[in-house]
């Protein structure tokens, strides 16, 4: 009972453990990628939020739109009007189906934040909230390195979960599986800190940072690698108690550097083992041992870092020092703290040779037209350069926003215009940027209101981090910001924003930061929500809620309900649509009929999406009924004109049924969406020579092409 008592204090505390919950399922699943996934979850939590709004009502924390704070207030309004433009930006996408799955992932994270933000919370409660998230995020990556040490056994599900020798399990992106495990590795890192939290609980914490951290280390992610440093230096430049957090950093940097040799030693072994063929016992056996060894080497880091933290925070709950000796340790520490820092500072620099030279080599492998391929080939993954085609992407998307910079393109829209601009042989779907993403698909208005909109809940959390009397909701607001700036600055090359299990995360860090800032100035003071100073419903408070204008009232409660409903249909078309789709899928071979007729549904429920058409026209060539494929193609068409796929088979199936004139027409357009396609440019040639396209022939060589990519 103590340990839930603090969730009475906070009406939306238990909603908001609740899409806690729900976040830690999106982890173990492809990190809530799948529409399927996320928009049920924004249902829930649309669901959540209405029970706080409810539940609050008569509660001391009551939700009152003029005592939250200004900075919160405005936060909430500009993700408002983000997301307000996004879906408007449906009206102008090239793609719109894909507009409106993009706003609505943003109004996620809209009703996310404000479920976080907009109730004030005791100290007691966030920091309730941020333990139990992270220690369940720790306790899915026990999980994951349990399942991976049992699928040591087996080639074949080894390299399925370990690609290339990177951990993709269960995110499916390796950088994503990375990332998931470091935005909740720095909180509990932080919140482990704090000496207002019991002293086993801070143990469980550096344990798990710990953990987190190797879990993370097994996807070799040269963006956690980038990261990480960037991260140092914020905590460190801004965050207060740096002497306590460097005595904390140093047994977990210990612990995971005692355990990173075993851990980087898997990937080499299973990239060896993929390259080298499955069949290979000795391969087999040497790399199950690295695998047993990486998980028993993490397991036993992390249980030595939380025992080694819980007894001294045990000793520090239990013993009082005198305030000259905790000068003279904080002295010490302080010494110590700049001493390594110096050596490490000088020891990477020895290590890297000459700065300018690898600065020279980091440019040019990330420059360079080869991609991955322009890294250097000896020496780990994580050292060996910058070379991906993110370059490319990025030239693309800074085009795009050249080409359209007020409103941009529309909410993810980004795929079309690589497929036609891009350089490489890659077909990303986003820009692999949050910034640049805000910049192409929303323009400079977008970009304004994003920055308006994040400069204000930072200063709100920034307010409850400084101001804040009770040092248990400091250090829940340190530990929170941490957290979400961890996703900001990996996102900042790389397309998280389209994960829903790693942006819900982070916006709901920012809103429990929020949520300890001042809820009210009164007097010219700040009044904060505690245990001990809890805001009360007085007399005055009465008479004027009596005295409000019913027609006010029932106002509000119409708006509210209007927009609520509302957003159930914008998650419930897309989300019901794309059911019907994967059901289709599943039972075209022994049923085409009910496929068609589910597909026929699909494309109803969600009236903007060209995916249905797509698929139908797909089966339909697979069964060899070219006038229906080519009908359903020209529907797709009629949704998204720059489909290149549903241009190329309709131009192909023309040549098939001896329209030469319409083949080329259509050819010719399928090559300008997408001049790297090599398929296209062969079918076009044919079609060029009089001669006919071979559509058996290039649905295969597709499907070839597809699995390649997967």
């Amino acid at each position: 009972m103590r340990l839930i008592a603090p969730l009475r204090a906070a009406p939306a505390a238990v909603p908001a453990l609740g899409a806690l919950a729900l976040m830690v399922v999106w982890a173990t699943d492809q990190a809530g990628y799948p529409l399927t996934h996320w928009a049920p979850g924004g249902l829930i939590v649309l669901a959540l939020l209405a029970i706080a709004l409810l539940a609050g009502r008569s509660s001391i924390g009551a939700l009152r739109w003029g005592l939250i704070p200004l900075p919160v207030r405005i936060a909430v309004g500009a993700l408002a009007a983000y997301t307000a433009l996004s879906f408007l930006s449906i009206l102008w996408a090239s793609v719109p189906g894909d507009a409106w799955e993009g706003a609505d992932r943003t109004l996620l994270y809209l009703l996310v934040f404000a479920l976080f933000a907009c109730w004030a919370s005791t100290g007691a409660a966030a920091a309730l909230l941020l333990c139990a998230w992270a220690l369940a995020m720790a306790a899915v990556g026990v999980y994951v390195l349990l399942h991976v040490d049992v699928a040591a056994h087996s080639a074949a599900r080894l390299i399925a979960l370990l690609p290339g020798g990177r951990l993709a399990y269960p995110a499916g992106y390796v950088n994503a599986d990375a990332a998931q495990w470091l935005i909740a590795a720095w909180p509990a890192l932080l919140l482990a800190r704090t000496p207002r939290l019991p002293w086993a609980a801070r143990g469980a914490l550096a344990g798990s940072a710990v953990l987190l951290a190797e879990v993370a280390l097994l996807s070799q992610s040269r963006g956690a690698l980038y990261a990480t440093p960037v991260m140092v230096v914020l905590v460190f430049a801004l965050l207060p108690g740096r002497v306590r957090t460097f005595a904390l950093l140093a047994p977990v940097a210990i612990g995971i550097g005692a355990a990173a040799p075993a851990v980087l030693r898997v990937g080499d072994r299973v990239s060896a083992l993929e390259h080298g063929g499955v069949g290979a016992t000795a391969a087999l056996h040497a790399t199950s041992s690295a695998v047993h060894t990486a998980v028993a080497a993490t397991l036993l880091a992390a249980l030595l870092v939380g025992l080694a933290v819980a007894a001294g925070a045990a000793v520090e709950s239990r013993h009082a020092v005198a305030p000259a000796t905790a000068a003279r340790v904080h002295r010490g520490l302080a010494a110590v703290a700049v001493a390594l820092l110096v050596a490490l500072v000088a020891g990477g620099l020895a290590a890297a040779g000459d700065p300018l030279a690898r600065a020279r080599h980091a440019w040019d492998t990330f420059e360079s037209p080869r991609g991955y391929a322009a890294n250097a080939t000896t020496g780990s993954r994580l050292t060996g350069g910058l070379g991906s085609q993110r370059y490319d992407f990025y030239r693309v998307a800074l085009d795009q926003f050249a080409a359209h910079p007020l409103l941009g393109i529309g909410a993810d829209n980004f795929a079309e215009q690589y497929l036609a601009h891009g350089r490489s042989t890659e077909t990303p779907r986003y820009p692999h940027s949050v910034e640049l993403r805000t910049l192409a698909q929303t323009g400079l208005v977008g970009a304004l209101i994003a920055m308006v909109g994040l400069g204000a809940a930072l200063l709100a959390a920034w307010r409850a981090l400084t101001r804040h009397p009770d040092p248990l909701a400091r250090a829940v607001a340190a530990a929170a910001v941490a957290g979400f700036a961890y996703w900001a600055v990996h996102g900042s090359f790389d397309w998280f924003w389209e994960f829903a299990g790693l942006g819900a995360p982070a916006f709901a860090l920012l809103g429990l930061a929020c949520s300890q800032a001042p809820r009210q100035v009164a007097g010219g003071e700040a009044t904060f929500f505690s245990d001990a100073n809890q805001p009360r419903a007085d007399a005055s408070d009465r008479s004027q809620h009596t005295r409000a204008r019913d027609w006010r009232r029932w106002c509000l409660l119409g708006a509210g309900t209007l927009t609520a409903v509302a957003a159930v249909l914008v998650f419930t078309a897309p989300w019901l649509s794309a059911l019907e789709v994967q059901s289709a899928a599943r039972v075209w071979v022994r049923s085409p009929a009910q496929a068609y007729a589910r597909l026929d549904h699909a494309a109803r429920l969600d009236p903007l999406s060209d995916e249905p058409y797509v698929v139908a026209g797909t089966i339909a060539l697979r069964r060899g009924e070219l006038a229906h494929a080519n009908h359903e193609f020209a529907l797709a068409l009629s949704r998204a004109p720059g489909d290149a796929y549903a241009t190329l088979e309709r131009g192909a199936i023309a040549s098939a049924q001896g329209r030469p004139r319409q083949a080329r027409v259509l050819l010719e357009r399928a090559v300008r969406l997408d001049p790297r396609d090599p398929l296209a440019r062969a079918a076009l040639a044919v079609a060029r020579g009089g001669g006919r396209v071979d559509i058996d022939e290039l649905n295969r060589s597709i499907l070839l092409n597809a699995q390649q990519l997967s």
